[in-house]
């Protein structure tokens, strides 16, 4: 059953449909029909946000500052030493009463009331989802099948911390007695993203005799480069990966093996391989030390397993006390998010704000823009978080959604940003959200003026994008009639703008729990399961199938479509020119 509703713009017919779906309609073939989970787009919150979409679309930001003269003040949040002002997003109070009603009709606390206790939430995997459990403080008490999870994840991270202390401190040697000076990680997707975005960030906090390096993609110029001009002698691998059967993974740890079995002997590897992993099995017949594996759990995702054994490598940078002031920041936004009202819960509020703008406005993307250097891979790493969590087209029960999901996230620093593709934000045809990151000390010593002329762009970039520049100021300046149009500001882009105190362990570790609970939250009001990703499974399966294609010598017809079998063909013909 089809709502639909049609209305005329200036600019000619415009079509917005509205879909309310009959929970039978679309199913998927061979999935049960259950009526046990509302679709969030048939209720009347949706409905009531439809009509107030309608009448608030056309209203600009110019004019909601204009009426409301206390917005800048009253519109933010602050919670686990984060300010979140959203004044510039395109809401009423109004719009945030409807949204937080829809959340509430979503039954979003039930939903955080069931991650927190360990229900299982992550139907597809029959999984308990407790990330939180990560950062839990000692002796904290949450049995899940019969297990003390926090008993368990503080034994890990004791672990971590004695190998940590002794690598940094010189106590754990190499094959050849030497001092370990270099540390490589070698994982893929949160084995990777996770701890290289967080060195990069802390990498101020970093112990500086440690030459720290990540390795992730299978192409061999990632793992030549990270090698370059490192002594095997001096040089630790930590291999991260659960089944430790992940292809990129093992490709890349078995090459550095040989590197340095090749300078060593294979006596070494054990001295210079240690492995995050929950497979013994695979992990031994690698040849490392079963003594020197740590292990995590499959209630840990890839994408939120950073304050995990995953960590390792961020650890032996920045000491246990940095890694443990990353949890505590963490643990911060947990509870705020666990026990704050929606209306001024961070997490929430920020997960409303984007469906408000996915479902209702049609934006397609959200750029993450922040002002520090770095910060360079927090873009990257949200990417991941946000997309493989909520990239889905079918909720719960397999029933096919009618409403936009996940948006594209994307982003890169500022300044460097604004010299790229501000352009299209400031004066293109999308509209596209975006959240400004920003510090009120640098990470850095003193260098004169930069941090406060980067402060000042920061702060400039979200008040231009709000309120733009007329034509009419324009007209008044003097401005050529003719270029009048082309330096017209629309504005009436929404920006939220998140400042700390400054970018240390425990900052960091509060934002991505804001946005990993960011996340949670659209994941449930849309109906979906944010903690699977078969998405990435079947391109794994045909890539086994192909490589050996690649090779073979008795030049064998491929079997694939037309198009990949020409593909192959090519391949074929140039690597044996």
């Amino acid at each position: 059953q089809w709502v639909l509703y049609a209305e005329t713009t200036l600019a000619g017919f415009y079509l917005r449909s509205v879909l309310f779906w009959h929970p039978e309609h679309d199913r998927p073939e061979g999935t049960a029909m259950s009526t046990a989970l509302p679709r969030i787009d048939r209720t009347d919150e949706w409905r009531a946000l439809v009509v107030h979409h309608r009448a608030l679309r056309r209203v600009h930001l110019r004019q909601l500052f204009a009426d409301d003269a206390d917005r800048g003040a009253r519109l933010h949040l602050e919670a686990a030493g984060l300010y979140v002002d959203y004044a510039k997003q395109r809401v009423t109070d109004e719009t945030m009463k409807l949204l937080v009603a829809l959340a509430e009709r979503a039954a979003v606390r039930d939903r955080i009331d069931a991650m927190f206790r360990g229900d299982r939430i992550n139907v597809t995997e029959d999984r308990s989802v407790l990330h939180v459990a990560l950062r839990a403080p000692r002796g904290e008490t949450l049995v899940v099948d019969g297990v003390e999870v926090v008993a368990e994840v503080h034994e890990v991270l004791d672990r971590m911390a004695v190998f940590s202390d002794q690598v940094r401190s010189g106590t754990r040697l190499g094959a050849t007695g030497a001092r370990i000076r270099a540390v490589v990680n070698i994982g893929i997707g949160g084995s990777d993203l996770g701890p290289a975005m967080a060195h990069g960030a802390l990498r101020a906090f970093a112990d500086p005799s440690l030459t720290m390096r990540f390795v992730s993609n299978v192409d061999g110029t990632d793992l030549h480069d990270a090698l370059e001009g490192l002594d095997p002698a001096s040089t630790l691998f930590v291999v991260s990966s659960k089944t430790f059967t992940t292809i990129e993974t093992i490709a890349n740890a078995t090459t550095a093996r040989s590197w340095l079995v090749e300078a060593l002997g294979a006596d070494a590897v054990a001295k210079h391989f240690v492995a995050v992993s929950s497979n013994a099995g695979e992990v031994a017949r690698f040849g490392i030390d079963t003594a020197n594996m740590f292990g995590f759990w499959d209630w840990v995702g890839g994408r939120y397993s950073l304050d995990s054994a995953i960590g390792l490598s961020l650890m032996i940078a920045i000491g246990p006390a940095g890694f443990t002031s990353m949890l505590e920041g963490f643990r911060a936004m947990d509870e705020h998010f666990r026990t704050a009202p929606f209306a001024t819960n961070l997490p929430v509020i920020l997960g409303l704000l984007g469906i408000w703008y996915t479902n209702f406005f049609g934006a397609e993307s959200h750029a993450v823009l922040p002002y520090s250097q770095a910060m360079a891979l927090f873009p990257a790493y949200l990417q991941q978080l946000d997309m493989e969590s909520n990239g889905k087209s079918v909720d719960l029960e397999g029933r096919r959604l009618r409403i936009s999901t996940g948006p594209i996230v994307w982003g890169q620093p500022g300044t460097n940003g604004q010299h790229a593709f501000y352009q299209l934000i400031h004066q293109g045809t999308r509209l596209i959200p975006a959240d400004f990151l920003v510090f009120a000390h640098p990470d850095h010593g003193s260098l004169g003026a930069h941090h406060d002329v980067l402060l000042a762009n920061c702060l400039a970039q979200t008040e231009a994008l709000a309120f733009g520049k007329t034509a009419a100021v324009l007209r008044a300046e003097g401005v050529e009639p003719a270029l009048v149009p082309h330096r017209t500001f629309e504005g009436n882009h929404p920006t939220t703008t998140i400042i700390a105190d400054r970018l240390d362990p425990f900052t960091l570790g509060s934002l991505v729990a804001l946005y990993e609970h960011k996340v949670f939250v659209q994941g449930a009001v849309w109906g979906l399961n944010s903690f699977d990703q078969w998405g990435v499974e079947l391109g794994k399966v045909l890539a086994k199938r192909i490589e050996p294609e690649l090779v073979a010598v008795d030049d064998p017809p491929p079997t694939h479509d037309s198009s990949t079998n020409a593909l192959l063909a090519q391949l074929r013909s140039r690597r044996r020119r």
